[in-house]
């Protein structure tokens, strides 16, 4: 892999200035030490000019002007999911790292080129999984690899927000299959991960998913069973449309000796914790919640530690692009079993 940057900040450009790249900003800056903004791109001209102004950074309208111009080490996509793929491959090109937002792509043979170029060309790849750095998540997962759960039977999650017409409309992208994805790839992304990350590898999944009320080309709403290699059953609900705001992103996990919930609206509030054993850790597991306005959490400066600590030389990523594919895969297995109507197991193909 390419060789460490020591001596210097590692300078990041953002692509996109939408949305999500406020979390990136603000991570930027709470990693001032090893971290500087060095360029933006975004094909809004007034949006652009905005936030080049606001962080004294040269600005630009082609995403291929910046890579050739801009002496940036790594290049953050915040750009709608479709073009996350071209974006990443063009990037390994000239010779810089990249890391990207949810979901790493919409297709899963774009991610496997993802991950196959920047391998060719030497450089990381990470896929932003903020929602594994919560609190709450770390003492779950920490659970788990404890086997303080004996035998998992059953795990069931919730995810339900709301996206009225209105976020929809607000760019022509949302909402479409080429750019987007639906509830399950794009809001409830996340979510989705976790399934993997937490009770580990899935053998079957089986979904239904329907547009119910928003006037879009994917789902607003979906269900998705699932049968892990291990054994354990599980579920998973996902709206966008829950009236009047984000109600709930909940995960429950019942096992052989162990049943623990985290809710909230975004994971944030572990609600049920109860093993048949304790442990030193488990009166103070109030501190691990927290609260929060925004279904984003708080993960995100979490997260660029460690992308800042792989490009020091000092760790290796929590999640890189080959981490990312298994969420892409349940994706796209998700979305081949709602289309056809049967279950899909895994993996894809060899």
């Amino acid at each position: 892999m390419s060789s460490v940057i020591t001596g210097r900040k590692i300078r990041m450009a953002v692509i996109g200035c939408g949305r999500i790249a406020v979390n990136h900003f603000n991570a930027v800056a709470k990693h001032a030490a090893d971290l500087e903004l060095a360029a933006l791109c975004d094909v809004d001209a007034a949006r652009l000019t905005k936030h080049a102004e606001a962080y004294a950074v040269p600005g630009f309208l082609r995403y291929e002007d910046l890579l050739r111009e801009s002496d940036c080490d790594l290049v953050s996509l915040c750009t709608p999911s479709g073009l996350h793929a071209g974006q990443t491959m063009l990037a390994a090109r000239y010779g810089k790292h990249v890391m990207t937002e949810k979901p790493m792509a919409t297709r899963r043979q774009d991610g496997l080129d993802m991950v196959r170029a920047c391998d060719e060309a030497d450089v990381r790849l990470f896929v932003v999984k903020q929602n594994r750095r919560n609190p709450t998540l770390q003492l779950l997962k920490r659970a788990v690899t404890e086997k303080r759960f004996g035998k998992i039977y059953m795990v069931h999650m919730n995810v339900f927000w709301t996206r009225p017409q209105e976020y929809y409309d607000s760019a022509t992208w949302r909402g479409t299959w080429e750019m987007d994805g639906g509830a399950f790839m794009n809001q409830a992304s996340h979510y989705v991960d976790l399934l993997e990350w937490l009770v580990g590898p899935i053998a079957d999944v089986q979904a239904m998913t329907g547009t119910l009320a928003r006037d879009i080309e994917v789902e607003d709403t979906g269900v998705l069973n699932v049968r892990w290699r291990n054994g354990a059953l599980g579920s998973m609900a996902v709206t966008m449309l829950t009236w009047p705001r984000n109600l709930e992103g909940s995960i429950t996990i019942l096992g052989e000796k162990g049943t623990a919930r985290v809710g909230g609206v975004a994971v944030n509030d572990i609600q049920v914790w109860d093993f048949s054993d304790a442990r030193e850790y488990d009166a103070g597991i109030s501190t691990a919640n927290y609260e929060t306005t925004s279904v984003y959490g708080f993960g995100h400066p979490l997260y660029f530690k460690n992308v800042v600590d792989v490009l020091r030389g000092a760790a290796e990523p929590e999640t890189d692009g080959r981490e990312g594919l298994k969420a892409l895969e349940v994706l796209i297995a998700a979305y081949i079993s709602a289309r056809d109507g049967k279950t899909v197991s895994l993996p894809l193909q060899y």
